[in-house]
């Protein structure tokens, strides 16, 4: 076997033009298999990153309106009757959810107005009031100052946590901590800054990306309020929301529609469009992952038949080899050489040719792959078992169509072949 492997590496060296020019198919259709599955997981890996990028695992379950597939702006003023403030009762029942490590309840209001300091508007800030397990299921720290404390639900303390985009525009250069602000003409201290503990930005690239992922977009900024003062800044009670922290990334896609039902089952009011609903964000990655991977397989199997036409350049090239050799064929036969060494020998030659085809097939696949990922702007990750079934098939596509050369110069007459000219 490595006889026959040195001699085929001879008889290619010897014909680099010819061989060069019987590789380009292999080596065309590799590297577009391989550009096509790099794009493919780049993809989805970038949409699964879409999700678990903040690393905190949390899933929303807003209250909406009609069969909502994503979080939507909800007129909560118009909210009816039999809507319940969320307690503690409700979290422990959401706690016993398999898979649940941790609940918040909030109520917001995006592109709020009202929030100044010393004359500078925050205008567009997102303003959300929030229990003391807000951050830790969102996966925020205080990076400035300090948290919400028991003693400032209990005693309605007008203070405020802002992010660092709000206490930049507020405050710029200037430490926030300490400082008065006003919220809808109440003045609220400042006792911290909070940031998202893994910085992470989704890439969005549809307006479905931007309802999906919006939590993570703080627009002019987010102020926090302890949830005892919503009513002093807002004057009336809205109802609230709630995310849940899954304790695995496998968990996020179960613990959303159990957790739904059971925030249902304490509403009793007559609207049946008001419910909550699990935004699975997961069930929308999957789908979506899914839709790229039927598109894409399309264009695999249309690069594979550059494939096709390379294993067919592959044949005609060992059939010219094998009359070219015909003689020397004839000569091995008569000195006792068997069909199955013959065989072997262009078998290995045809093997090696196509393997050596896939080979550059893969470095010419990474490369195109970067070239897409710099100019389309679009993610793409290696697949390392992609690269090895590659260079893998393309070998079979060289045992496949150098078959029928080598059974022809394993059966030649030996006489015949000596006479060749």
């Amino acid at each position: 076997m490595l006889e026959n492997i040195r001699l085929s590496f001879q008889g290619i060296w010897s014909h680099k033009m010819r061989s060069f020019l019987t590789m380009l198919g292999i080596i065309i259709g590799i590297a577009s298999i391989i550009s096509i599955v790099s794009t493919i997981q780049g993809t989805n890996e970038q949409l699964l990153q879409n999700v678990i990028g903040a690393g905190n695992n949390a899933v929303k379950i807003p209250l909406t309106r009609g069969n909502a597939q994503s979080v939507v702006e909800f007129d909560y003023e118009s909210v009816p009757y039999g809507v319940p403030v969320l307690n503690e009762d409700v979290r422990e029942a959401l706690l016993d959810v398999n898979g649940v490590e941790d609940v918040t309840f909030y109520t917001s209001r995006t592109w709020a107005d009202g929030i100044f300091h010393l004359g500078t508007p925050l205008a567009g800030a997102q303003v959300y009031g929030i229990d003391s397990h807000y951050f830790n299921v969102n996966g925020y720290v205080v990076r400035t100052g300090r948290e919400f404390v028991k003693e400032d639900y209990e005693k309605f303390r007008k203070v405020v946590i802002l992010d660092q985009t709000a206490a930049s525009s507020l405050f710029q250069e200037e430490s926030a901590v300490g400082k008065t602000i006003e919220v809808s003409g109440e003045p609220f201290t400042v006792i911290g800054v909070a940031q998202v503990a893994s910085q992470f930005e989704p890439v969005i690239n549809s307006m479905d990306d931007y309802y999906n992922y919006k939590g993570y977009d703080s627009g002019s900024g987010t102020v926090f309020l302890p949830s005892s003062t919503w009513c002093i800044v807002y004057q009336f009670d809205e109802p609230q929301n709630v995310v849940v922290k899954a304790d695995s990334v496998e968990a996020m896609t179960t613990v959303g529609t159990p957790c739904a039902n059971t925030l249902n089952s304490y509403l009793y009011t007559q609207d049946e469009d008001l419910r909550y609903r699990a935004q699975d964000v997961m069930e929308t990655v999957a789908q979506q992952q899914k839709i790229n991977e039927s598109t894409n397989q399309q264009l695999i199997w249309i690069a594979s038949i550059s494939l096709l036409v390379g294993g067919i350049g592959v044949m005609n090239i060992m059939l010219v080899s094998v009359t070219e050799r015909t003689s020397e064929i004839g000569l091995k036969k008569a000195i006792g050489a068997k069909k199955r060494m013959i065989l072997m020998q262009f078998l290995t030659e045809a093997a090696v040719l196509t393997s050596l085809g896939g080979l550059l097939g893969v470095g010419a696949g990474i490369g195109m792959a970067q070239v897409i990922s710099k100019m389309a702007e679009v993610p793409v990750a290696i697949n390392v078992p992609a690269t090895i079934v590659a260079v893998l098939f393309s070998m079979v596509i060289g045992l496949i169509f150098g078959f029928m050369p080598s059974i022809k110069a394993a059966n030649l007459n030996p006489i015949d072949a000596i006479r060749h000219e």
